[in-house]
């Protein structure tokens, strides 16, 4: 949820009122929906990357306020931690040039960025989770200083009424407990938006969920948390936790957690803010002035914040979004599966593989979700996150089979073909998809990089700083990360 908030308290008449609001917005989307009412798709590509803050040592540096003044710009903002910054990238045309003007936009903006922040002792890491990060550096004292971010970590320890527990078994074993929301700004992605038809949402969202643990394990750059080696992208399980409304109980009843996949294939985009509205009780329960009933009666397009909001606060892997924009609303898809880094050329390969297969997978006489259980698609989604490029994935036709092979064999030509129909100059097709071709051809992706290097230079905190400050020279080359080397063991 990226909308400021004022500093408040709730009442039960405001929590009343939310409810009764977003429910009304509810039936005014159900409205539009039937009477189509919408921009029309465009092939535009947006773009959200998260970024984490480091000092000249590679430890974490709180200091996005001082940060974000010293960049100046206002594409740029806050994140949840005050490690942590964003930059939202204006939606570009995804046809000709298009991927390579993206790809330079962002590194223009970025190397700019990065001069800025370093005139006030902070510098810019795409990366999934800051690998130096201590679980001293993820307390309530590093929230940014954004109401809204104290606000909501109020009323998500308010619902759960006792500490976060976070419990992540992989090569080794990390058991602890939070006392706020700030481990959740461990996690820093790359977030893609795809505008789409209300009559194409699901096909599009559908398509995106069969897909997603094949795009973690090509992407896969979060090994390391608070100094343990864990999953091969630990921030899936870590986002998970980290806001996670529920206590033990809870769960056990089977109460839906706020970070989901979801339990089933789609049929209509209202699917979704139904299920959200449905299932998850408002944490910021603003209300607006205005009623999107009387705006819609009266030939207006409504905003309709409440429900935008409470959205927001429903943090599903591939997201609905709805937004007016020059007083047209539309909907997109917000694909949340990719971790930042470890280049914006990786970056915007991942982005080239997942725009590829939305064009052709919705679009299949006998789509891909018609074919396997979403149970499977989500365990596909944790077995990439666990594994990495060495997980084995199931697809239909082939059964499970490795990562390498599936995405190889089947994937990378279905997104070759989606570049060419998207009308993407070859030169930029081929660059790109080569860069996960590649990924999977010598198995090393951001986190294999980050792992065999911390074993190379011994393991413990001081291999992981000298890996972090390797990793950041590496960034800055622009070089995509399956080039980078590792030192000799």
């Amino acid at each position: 949820m990226g909308r400021d908030v004022p500093a408040v308290t709730f009442s039960r008449e405001d929590r009343r009122r939310y409810r009764d609001k977003i429910r009304r917005s509810l039936d005014v989307l159900a409205e539009m929906l039937r009477e189509s009412r919408f921009e029309p798709e465009r092939s535009l590509a947006g773009l959200e990357i998260e970024l984490n803050l480091v000092d000249e040592r590679g430890e974490p540096a709180m200091r996005n306020a001082e940060v974000l003044s010293a960049i100046a710009e206002p594409n740029w903002g806050a994140e949840l931690g005050q490690f942590n910054v964003e930059i939202n990238v204006e939606p570009q045309d995804l046809s000709g040039d298009g991927p390579g003007e993206l790809e330079e936009t962002v590194r223009r903006r970025l190397n700019r960025a990065e001069e800025r922040a370093a005139t006030v002792g902070g510098h810019l890491v795409l990366v999934g989770i800051l690998p130096t990060l201590r679980e001293s550096d993820v307390s309530e004292a590093t929230l940014s200083a954004n109401p809204r971010y104290q606000l909501l970590n109020e009323q998500v320890f308010a619902a759960r009424g006792e500490d976060m527990h976070i419990l992540i078994e992989g090569v080794e074993r990390l058991d602890t407990y939070a006392d706020s929301i700030t481990p959740e700004a461990a996690c820093t992605s790359a977030q893609l938006h795809l505008q789409v038809s209300p009559n194409a949402f699901a096909a599009h969202w559908n398509a995106a969920q069969a897909i997603a643990g094949a795009q973690v394990a090509v992407a896969a750059n979060s090994p390391y948390l608070f100094g343990r080696q864990l999953w091969q992208e630990t921030r899936i399980s870590l986002f998970e936790q980290a806001t996670d409304t529920r206590p033990e109980e809870l769960k056990a009843q089977g109460v839906r957690p706020r970070v989901w996949f979801g339990e089933r294939w789609i049929t209509s985009v209202f699917d979704l803010f139904e299920e959200n509205v449905r299932y998850f009780p408002a944490l910021l329960p603003l209300c607006e002035e205005e009623d999107p009933r009387e705006v819609l009666d009266c030939g207006g397009v409504p905003t309709m914040a409440e429900l935008s909001l409470h959205n927001g606060t429903v943090y599903r892997w591939n997201r609905p979004v709805y937004e007016v924009v020059r007083g047209l609303p539309h909907l997109r898809v917000e694909n949340r599966v990719l971790p930042a880094g470890p280049t914006v050329l990786d970056i915007a390969a991942n982005a080239a593989f997942y725009y590829g297969l939305m064009r052709v997978l919705p679009l299949a006489e006998r789509p891909v979700w018609t074919q396997m259980s979403f149970a499977v698609a989500e365990e596909n989604l944790r077995a990439a996150a666990r594994h990495g490029i060495e997980a084995r994935l199931y697809w239909p036709g082939l059964g499970e089979v490795p990562a390498t092979e599936l995405i190889l064999r089947r994937l990378l030509p279905l997104a070759h073909e989606g570049l060419d129909g998207w009308g993407v100059a070859p030169a930029h097709r081929d660059r790109l998809l080569g860069v996960i071709e590649q990924r999977c051809l010598t198995g090393v992706t951001g986190a294999a990089w980050q792992v065999d290097t911390v074993r190379a230079l011994g393991g413990g905190h001081e291999a992981l700083r000298q890996m972090t400050l390797r990793y950041i020279d590496h960034m800055h080359t622009n070089e995509p990360v399956h080039t980078w080397p590792t030192p000799a063991l």
